[in-house]
């Protein structure tokens, strides 16, 4: 597997050797002695599976508790994935990092414990996968809004041909950056 460092270096995205051929193809997404050599010594304890319809916009998400490390894929697709950096000492907090993710490139995104994490859908489906590094602890959870300022994320709407993005209501009324609960980055 290929790593290729974000601009934040943290944040990794993954490109896996794909062999395919008239069949199909074969890829390896994950091997914990590899992830151990990276310096990735994460244990992953749970797996999810999202589908959502094109413009839906999902996050952007973290614990303040049972802080979750994700390492996100698309099987179907394609979205464009984001994380922010919320550890409040770090040189990089309140910056992003983002990357197309679709079922064609077989890409996987790493995005740290102490980020935010999101995607908005760019095809007309799409499945998206995911380990976790700790389980889900709804009453910890928060939510950066989409559009804050502050971060300014460049999400591609307009390319993709999406007036608005489809926003739960609790991702409606996320956070802004200055309001948003932070991370010690010394917890990390």
């Amino acid at each position: 597997m290929e790593i290729e460092q974000c601009n934040i270096p943290e944040v990794l995205l993954l490109k896996p050797k794909v062999f395919g051929d008239e069949r199909g193809f074969f890829l390896e997404t994950f091997r914990q002695s590899w992830f151990q050599e990276q310096g990735l010594d994460h244990q992953f304890v749970q797996d999810n599976h999202s589908s959502s319809a094109k413009g839906v916009l999902r996050g952007l998400h973290y614990q303040m508790e049972q802080t979750q490390g994700k390492l996100v894929r698309v099987v179907r697709g394609e979205v464009y994935d984001v994380a922010v950096d919320m550890r409040q000492d770090s040189p990089t907090f309140g910056q992003y990092a983002a990357a197309i993710l679709s079922e064609e490139n077989k890409h996987l995104f790493w995005v740290p414990p102490g980020f935010a994490h999101g995607f908005l859908v760019l095809s007309e489906m799409a499945e998206f996968v995911y380990k976790c590094t700790d389980y889900y602890h709804p009453e910890s959870e928060a939510s950066l809004r989409w559009d804050d300022p502050t971060v300014a994320i460049d999400w591609p709407l307009s390319q993709y041909g999406i007036s608005a993005p489809s926003l739960s209501d609790k991702d409606k009324d996320g956070f802004l950056l200055p309001d948003a609960p932070t991370f010690d980055s010394r917890k990390f």
